[in-house]
Protein backbone atom coordinates (compact mmCIF):
# COMPACT_ATOMS: atom_id res chain seq x y z
CA UNK A 1 0.00 0.00 0.00
CA UNK A 2 1.12 3.54 -0.69
CA UNK A 3 -0.58 6.90 -0.40
CA UNK A 4 -1.23 8.65 -3.73
CA UNK A 5 -1.03 5.31 -5.57
CA UNK A 6 -3.40 6.75 -8.19
CA UNK A 7 -0.56 8.97 -9.46
CA UNK A 8 1.72 7.63 -12.17
CA UNK A 9 5.51 7.43 -11.75
CA UNK A 10 6.08 10.65 -13.67
CA UNK A 11 3.72 12.59 -11.41
CA UNK A 12 5.27 11.06 -8.29
CA UNK A 13 8.76 12.09 -9.45
CA UNK A 14 7.50 15.55 -10.36
CA UNK A 15 5.74 16.29 -7.07
CA UNK A 16 7.84 14.51 -4.45
CA UNK A 17 11.37 15.14 -3.20
CA UNK A 18 10.95 11.92 -1.21
CA UNK A 19 8.30 9.50 -2.44
CA UNK A 20 5.48 8.31 -0.17
CA UNK A 21 6.54 5.15 1.61
CA UNK A 22 5.16 1.66 1.14
CA UNK A 23 3.41 0.05 4.10
CA UNK A 24 1.57 -3.22 4.59
CA UNK A 25 -1.88 -3.90 6.02
CA UNK A 26 -0.22 -6.01 8.72
CA UNK A 27 2.57 -3.49 9.34
CA UNK A 28 3.75 -2.29 12.72
CA UNK A 29 1.36 -0.40 14.98
CA UNK A 30 3.45 2.79 14.70
CA UNK A 31 3.37 2.77 10.89
CA UNK A 32 -0.34 2.04 10.64
CA UNK A 33 -1.20 4.76 13.17
CA UNK A 34 0.36 7.36 10.88
CA UNK A 35 -0.84 5.73 7.66
CA UNK A 36 -4.57 5.97 8.47
CA UNK A 37 -4.87 9.49 7.07
CA UNK A 38 -8.46 10.41 6.21
CA UNK A 39 -10.63 7.60 7.61
CA UNK A 40 -13.91 7.35 5.71
CA UNK A 41 -16.96 6.33 7.74
CA UNK A 42 -19.74 4.38 5.99
CA UNK A 43 -22.97 3.05 7.55
CA UNK A 44 -23.07 -0.76 7.52
CA UNK A 45 -26.45 -0.67 5.75
CA UNK A 46 -24.90 1.07 2.75
CA UNK A 47 -24.96 -1.09 -0.34
CA UNK A 48 -21.97 -1.97 -2.54
CA UNK A 49 -19.24 -1.06 -0.04
CA UNK A 50 -17.01 -3.86 -1.29
CA UNK A 51 -17.96 -3.32 -4.93
CA UNK A 52 -16.72 0.25 -4.55
CA UNK A 53 -13.38 -1.10 -3.29
CA UNK A 54 -13.13 -3.46 -6.26
CA UNK A 55 -13.75 -0.60 -8.70
CA UNK A 56 -11.43 1.79 -6.79
CA UNK A 57 -14.30 4.27 -6.68
CA UNK A 58 -12.88 6.33 -3.83
CA UNK A 59 -9.55 7.67 -5.06
CA UNK A 60 -6.87 7.76 -2.38
CA UNK A 61 -8.84 5.75 0.20
CA UNK A 62 -6.47 4.09 2.69
CA UNK A 63 -8.67 3.52 5.75
CA UNK A 64 -12.39 3.14 6.33
CA UNK A 65 -14.92 2.31 9.03
CA UNK A 66 -18.06 0.23 8.56
CA UNK A 67 -20.36 1.72 11.19
CA UNK A 68 -23.14 -0.03 13.13
CA UNK A 69 -23.60 2.77 15.67
CA UNK A 70 -24.62 6.41 15.27
CA UNK A 71 -24.89 6.32 11.47
CA UNK A 72 -27.88 3.98 11.68
CA UNK A 73 -31.17 4.12 13.56
CA UNK A 74 -31.74 2.05 16.71
CA UNK A 75 -34.39 0.09 14.79
CA UNK A 76 -31.87 -0.89 12.09
CA UNK A 77 -29.34 -2.80 14.19
CA UNK A 78 -30.30 -6.26 12.92
CA UNK A 79 -30.26 -5.02 9.32
CA UNK A 80 -26.84 -3.45 9.91
CA UNK A 81 -25.48 -6.70 11.38
CA UNK A 82 -26.74 -8.73 8.44
CA UNK A 83 -25.27 -6.20 6.02
CA UNK A 84 -21.95 -6.27 7.86
CA UNK A 85 -21.68 -10.05 7.53
CA UNK A 86 -22.63 -9.71 3.87
CA UNK A 87 -19.85 -7.17 3.31
CA UNK A 88 -17.31 -9.42 5.01
CA UNK A 89 -18.43 -12.41 2.92
CA UNK A 90 -18.16 -10.39 -0.28
CA UNK A 91 -14.71 -9.16 0.76
CA UNK A 92 -13.56 -12.73 1.37
CA UNK A 93 -14.87 -13.91 -2.00
CA UNK A 94 -13.26 -10.95 -3.79
CA UNK A 95 -9.89 -11.84 -2.28
CA UNK A 96 -10.23 -15.53 -3.16
CA UNK A 97 -11.30 -14.77 -6.73
CA UNK A 98 -8.51 -12.28 -7.30
CA UNK A 99 -10.85 -9.29 -7.73
CA UNK A 100 -8.99 -7.71 -4.81
CA UNK A 101 -5.44 -8.24 -3.63
CA UNK A 102 -5.20 -8.47 0.14
CA UNK A 103 -2.47 -5.79 0.29
CA UNK A 104 -4.52 -3.39 -1.86
CA UNK A 105 -7.50 -3.35 0.50
CA UNK A 106 -7.82 -0.24 2.70
CA UNK A 107 -7.41 -0.66 6.43
CA UNK A 108 -10.95 -1.66 7.44
CA UNK A 109 -12.44 -1.16 10.91
CA UNK A 110 -15.85 -2.02 12.32
CA UNK A 111 -17.54 0.48 14.61
CA UNK A 112 -19.50 -1.57 17.11
CA UNK A 113 -22.18 -0.17 19.40
CA UNK A 114 -20.80 -1.18 22.81
CA UNK A 115 -18.63 -3.90 24.39
CA UNK A 116 -21.42 -6.51 24.30
CA UNK A 117 -21.99 -5.76 20.63
CA UNK A 118 -18.30 -6.41 19.93
CA UNK A 119 -18.80 -9.91 21.32
CA UNK A 120 -21.89 -10.39 19.15
CA UNK A 121 -20.00 -9.25 16.04
CA UNK A 122 -17.32 -11.82 16.88
CA UNK A 123 -19.90 -14.57 17.07
CA UNK A 124 -21.84 -13.71 13.90
CA UNK A 125 -18.78 -12.89 11.79
CA UNK A 126 -16.39 -15.62 12.88
CA UNK A 127 -13.28 -16.05 10.76
CA UNK A 128 -14.54 -13.50 8.22
CA UNK A 129 -13.01 -10.88 10.53
CA UNK A 130 -9.52 -11.95 9.43
CA UNK A 131 -9.54 -9.39 6.60
CA UNK A 132 -10.14 -6.34 8.80
CA UNK A 133 -7.65 -4.35 10.85
CA UNK A 134 -9.63 -3.59 13.99
CA UNK A 135 -12.59 -2.03 15.75
CA UNK A 136 -13.77 1.43 16.70
CA UNK A 137 -14.98 1.70 20.32
CA UNK A 138 -17.63 4.46 20.62
CA UNK A 139 -18.66 6.09 23.90
CA UNK A 140 -15.42 4.83 25.46
CA UNK A 141 -15.59 5.60 29.20
CA UNK A 142 -14.02 4.59 32.49
CA UNK A 143 -17.01 2.29 33.09
CA UNK A 144 -16.75 0.24 29.88
CA UNK A 145 -13.10 0.52 28.82
CA UNK A 146 -11.94 -2.69 30.48
CA UNK A 147 -14.82 -4.71 29.00
CA UNK A 148 -14.07 -3.39 25.51
CA UNK A 149 -10.49 -4.69 25.69
CA UNK A 150 -11.46 -8.02 27.27
CA UNK A 151 -13.82 -8.64 24.37
CA UNK A 152 -11.19 -7.50 21.86
CA UNK A 153 -8.81 -10.11 23.27
CA UNK A 154 -11.53 -12.71 22.68
CA UNK A 155 -11.65 -11.70 19.02
CA UNK A 156 -7.87 -11.94 18.75
CA UNK A 157 -7.85 -15.40 20.33
CA UNK A 158 -10.80 -16.59 18.26
CA UNK A 159 -9.54 -15.46 14.84
CA UNK A 160 -5.85 -15.94 15.60
CA UNK A 161 -4.47 -12.61 14.38
CA UNK A 162 -3.85 -9.14 15.86
CA UNK A 163 -6.62 -6.55 15.85
CA UNK A 164 -6.37 -2.91 16.89
CA UNK A 165 -8.71 -0.69 18.85
CA UNK A 166 -9.57 2.92 18.09
CA UNK A 167 -11.42 4.25 21.17
CA UNK A 168 -13.60 7.34 20.65
CA UNK A 169 -13.56 9.81 23.53
CA UNK A 170 -16.94 11.53 23.37
CA UNK A 171 -18.67 11.10 26.71
CA UNK A 172 -19.85 13.66 29.32
CA UNK A 173 -17.29 12.38 31.82
CA UNK A 174 -14.45 13.81 29.74
CA UNK A 175 -15.88 17.24 29.03
CA UNK A 176 -17.76 18.10 32.25
CA UNK A 177 -15.06 19.76 34.33
CA UNK A 178 -16.15 18.30 37.69
CA UNK A 179 -15.98 14.68 36.37
CA UNK A 180 -12.94 14.94 34.15
CA UNK A 181 -10.09 14.31 36.60
CA UNK A 182 -11.59 11.17 38.16
CA UNK A 183 -12.69 9.72 34.82
CA UNK A 184 -9.39 10.16 33.04
CA UNK A 185 -7.37 8.33 35.71
CA UNK A 186 -8.93 4.94 34.99
CA UNK A 187 -9.06 5.58 31.25
CA UNK A 188 -5.35 6.34 31.14
CA UNK A 189 -4.41 3.32 33.22
CA UNK A 190 -6.43 0.97 31.00
CA UNK A 191 -5.23 2.52 27.73
CA UNK A 192 -1.62 2.42 28.94
CA UNK A 193 -1.99 -1.26 29.90
CA UNK A 194 -3.45 -2.17 26.49
CA UNK A 195 -1.33 0.32 24.54
CA UNK A 196 -0.04 -2.39 22.18
CA UNK A 197 -3.64 -2.85 21.00
CA UNK A 198 -4.48 0.86 20.64
CA UNK A 199 -3.85 2.11 17.12
CA UNK A 200 -5.00 5.64 17.80
CA UNK A 201 -7.40 7.64 19.94
CA UNK A 202 -10.25 9.48 18.27
CA UNK A 203 -12.15 12.54 19.49
CA UNK A 204 -15.92 12.58 19.04
CA UNK A 205 -16.38 16.27 18.36
CA UNK A 206 -19.99 15.90 17.20
CA UNK A 207 -21.16 14.00 20.30
CA UNK A 208 -19.27 16.34 22.63
CA UNK A 209 -20.82 19.37 20.95
CA UNK A 210 -24.25 17.79 21.18
CA UNK A 211 -24.01 17.70 24.97
CA UNK A 212 -24.25 21.50 24.88
CA UNK A 213 -26.64 21.84 21.97
CA UNK A 214 -23.81 23.19 19.82
CA UNK A 215 -23.14 22.54 16.15
CA UNK A 216 -20.34 24.39 14.44
CA UNK A 217 -21.16 26.09 11.16
CA UNK A 218 -19.07 25.43 8.04
CA UNK A 219 -17.46 28.85 8.46
CA UNK A 220 -15.72 27.92 11.71
CA UNK A 221 -13.49 25.10 12.89
CA UNK A 222 -13.93 22.87 15.91
CA UNK A 223 -11.22 24.95 17.60
CA UNK A 224 -13.53 27.98 17.48
CA UNK A 225 -15.97 26.19 19.81
CA UNK A 226 -14.41 27.03 23.15
CA UNK A 227 -15.77 24.17 25.25
CA UNK A 228 -14.64 21.60 22.64
CA UNK A 229 -11.28 23.31 22.22
CA UNK A 230 -10.81 23.06 25.98
CA UNK A 231 -11.58 19.32 25.92
CA UNK A 232 -9.25 18.71 22.96
CA UNK A 233 -6.46 20.52 24.81
CA UNK A 234 -7.08 18.31 27.84
CA UNK A 235 -6.89 15.12 25.74
CA UNK A 236 -3.73 16.26 23.95
CA UNK A 237 -2.18 17.06 27.32
CA UNK A 238 -3.08 13.57 28.51
CA UNK A 239 -2.23 11.34 25.56
CA UNK A 240 0.33 13.21 23.43
CA UNK A 241 2.87 14.15 26.08
CA UNK A 242 6.47 12.99 25.73
CA UNK A 243 6.20 9.96 28.02
CA UNK A 244 2.99 8.60 26.39
CA UNK A 245 2.87 9.69 22.73
CA UNK A 246 -0.33 8.10 21.48
CA UNK A 247 -1.55 9.15 18.05
CA UNK A 248 -4.73 11.21 18.50
CA UNK A 249 -6.83 12.02 15.44
CA UNK A 250 -8.91 15.08 14.65
CA UNK A 251 -12.72 15.24 14.94
CA UNK A 252 -14.95 14.75 11.91
CA UNK A 253 -15.62 17.56 9.43
CA UNK A 254 -19.36 17.39 8.75
CA UNK A 255 -19.80 19.51 5.62
CA UNK A 256 -19.45 18.85 1.92
CA UNK A 257 -21.77 21.59 0.62
CA UNK A 258 -23.40 24.67 2.13
CA UNK A 259 -24.12 28.37 1.71
CA UNK A 260 -21.19 30.62 2.52
CA UNK A 261 -21.49 33.37 5.12
CA UNK A 262 -17.94 34.34 6.01
CA UNK A 263 -14.93 35.08 3.85
CA UNK A 264 -13.29 32.08 2.11
CA UNK A 265 -10.17 30.69 3.76
CA UNK A 266 -8.06 29.60 0.77
CA UNK A 267 -5.66 32.21 -0.58
CA UNK A 268 -5.52 32.74 -4.35
CA UNK A 269 -1.74 32.97 -4.62
CA UNK A 270 -0.79 29.27 -4.23
CA UNK A 271 -3.31 28.26 -6.87
CA UNK A 272 -2.29 30.92 -9.38
CA UNK A 273 1.35 30.11 -8.82
CA UNK A 274 0.97 26.44 -9.58
CA UNK A 275 -1.98 26.21 -11.99
CA UNK A 276 -1.89 29.62 -13.66
CA UNK A 277 -5.28 30.90 -14.90
CA UNK A 278 -6.90 27.51 -14.22
CA UNK A 279 -5.99 27.78 -10.56
CA UNK A 280 -8.97 29.98 -9.69
CA UNK A 281 -11.39 27.37 -11.05
CA UNK A 282 -9.90 24.70 -8.80
CA UNK A 283 -9.93 27.05 -5.83
CA UNK A 284 -13.59 27.98 -6.42
CA UNK A 285 -14.58 24.30 -6.63
CA UNK A 286 -12.99 23.73 -3.22
CA UNK A 287 -14.83 26.75 -1.85
CA UNK A 288 -18.15 25.53 -3.26
CA UNK A 289 -17.66 22.20 -1.47
CA UNK A 290 -16.58 23.93 1.76
CA UNK A 291 -13.27 22.10 1.51
CA UNK A 292 -11.46 25.26 2.59
CA UNK A 293 -12.98 24.92 6.07
CA UNK A 294 -11.88 21.29 6.23
CA UNK A 295 -8.36 22.19 5.15
CA UNK A 296 -8.10 24.96 7.71
CA UNK A 297 -9.23 22.55 10.42
CA UNK A 298 -6.67 19.92 9.33
CA UNK A 299 -3.98 22.61 9.50
CA UNK A 300 -5.06 23.38 13.07
CA UNK A 301 -5.15 19.64 13.87
CA UNK A 302 -1.52 19.37 12.80
CA UNK A 303 -0.53 22.48 14.72
CA UNK A 304 -2.01 20.94 17.86
CA UNK A 305 -0.25 17.60 17.40
CA UNK A 306 -3.18 15.58 16.03
CA UNK A 307 -2.69 13.10 13.20
CA UNK A 308 -5.49 11.62 11.11
CA UNK A 309 -9.03 12.80 10.39
CA UNK A 310 -12.47 11.26 10.43
CA UNK A 311 -14.27 12.08 7.17
CA UNK A 312 -17.80 11.35 5.98
CA UNK A 313 -17.44 12.11 2.27
CA UNK A 314 -14.99 10.71 -0.32
CA UNK A 315 -14.21 14.20 -1.64
CA UNK A 316 -12.44 14.93 1.65
CA UNK A 317 -9.79 12.23 1.23
CA UNK A 318 -7.36 13.90 -1.16
CA UNK A 319 -7.46 17.38 0.44
CA UNK A 320 -6.70 15.85 3.84
CA UNK A 321 -3.87 13.69 2.53
CA UNK A 322 -2.39 16.57 0.55
CA UNK A 323 -1.89 18.44 3.84
CA UNK A 324 -0.12 15.50 5.49
CA UNK A 325 2.67 15.52 2.92
CA UNK A 326 5.73 17.05 4.56
CA UNK A 327 6.96 20.27 3.00
CA UNK A 328 10.55 20.52 1.83
CA UNK A 329 11.20 23.19 4.47
CA UNK A 330 9.83 21.00 7.29
CA UNK A 331 11.94 18.09 6.12
CA UNK A 332 15.15 20.10 5.92
CA UNK A 333 14.52 21.50 9.40
CA UNK A 334 13.91 18.01 10.78
CA UNK A 335 17.08 16.66 9.14
CA UNK A 336 19.10 19.55 10.57
CA UNK A 337 17.72 19.06 14.08
CA UNK A 338 18.29 15.30 14.14
CA UNK A 339 21.79 15.47 12.68
CA UNK A 340 23.12 18.37 14.79
CA UNK A 341 24.83 18.02 18.16
CA UNK A 342 24.49 14.36 19.18
CA UNK A 343 24.27 15.43 22.83
CA UNK A 344 21.05 17.28 22.05
CA UNK A 345 22.32 20.76 22.89
CA UNK A 346 22.55 23.94 20.92
CA UNK A 347 20.68 25.81 18.21
CA UNK A 348 21.27 26.26 14.49
CA UNK A 349 19.92 28.53 11.80
CA UNK A 350 17.49 26.73 9.51
CA UNK A 351 18.43 25.72 5.97
CA UNK A 352 15.89 28.25 4.71
CA UNK A 353 17.53 30.95 6.90
CA UNK A 354 14.16 32.05 8.28
CA UNK A 355 14.11 30.53 11.77
CA UNK A 356 16.21 29.12 14.59
CA UNK A 357 16.09 25.37 15.19
CA UNK A 358 16.70 24.54 18.85
CA UNK A 359 17.86 20.97 19.16
CA UNK A 360 16.41 19.87 22.51
CA UNK A 361 12.88 21.32 22.31
CA UNK A 362 12.46 20.54 18.60
CA UNK A 363 13.74 16.94 18.56
CA UNK A 364 10.38 15.24 19.20
CA UNK A 365 8.78 17.46 16.54
CA UNK A 366 11.51 16.46 14.08
CA UNK A 367 11.00 12.75 14.82
CA UNK A 368 7.28 13.09 14.14
CA UNK A 369 7.98 14.92 10.88
CA UNK A 370 10.18 12.03 9.79
CA UNK A 371 7.47 9.50 10.61
CA UNK A 372 4.99 11.47 8.53
CA UNK A 373 7.53 11.82 5.71
CA UNK A 374 8.06 8.06 5.66
CA UNK A 375 4.34 7.54 5.01
CA UNK A 376 3.18 10.59 3.01
CA UNK A 377 6.44 11.69 1.41
CA UNK A 378 8.06 15.11 1.04
CA UNK A 379 7.21 17.73 -1.57
CA UNK A 380 9.81 19.21 -3.86
CA UNK A 381 10.78 22.71 -2.84
CA UNK A 382 8.58 24.33 -5.49
CA UNK A 383 5.49 22.23 -4.72
CA UNK A 384 2.78 22.32 -2.05
CA UNK A 385 -0.61 20.73 -1.33
CA UNK A 386 -2.12 22.49 -4.34
CA UNK A 387 -0.41 20.16 -6.81
CA UNK A 388 -2.42 17.20 -5.49
CA UNK A 389 -5.81 18.90 -5.71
Amino acid sequence: MRHFNYLDDKEIDSFFYIKPGIFKRDDSRDNLAYALGATLYMPAVRKNIIEDLISSKHKGLMSMVICTEDSIGDDMVEEAENSLVGHLERLESAIKSGELEYEDIPLIFIRVRNPMHLEKVRVISGNLLKNITGFVFPKFTDSNCEEYFINLKRVIESVGKPFYAMPILESPELIYWEKRADSIKKLVSVIDYYSHLVLNIRIGGTDLSGLFGIRRSPDVTIYDISVIRDCIAFLINTFCRFERQFVVSGPVWEYFSSERVLKPQLRRTPFRGYFGPEGEKIRLKLLDDYTDGLMREVTLDKSNGLMGKTVIHPTHIIPVHSLYVVTHEEYMDACSILSTCPDGNGAVKSTYSNKMNEIKPHTLWAEKIMRRANIFGVFHQQHSFTCLL
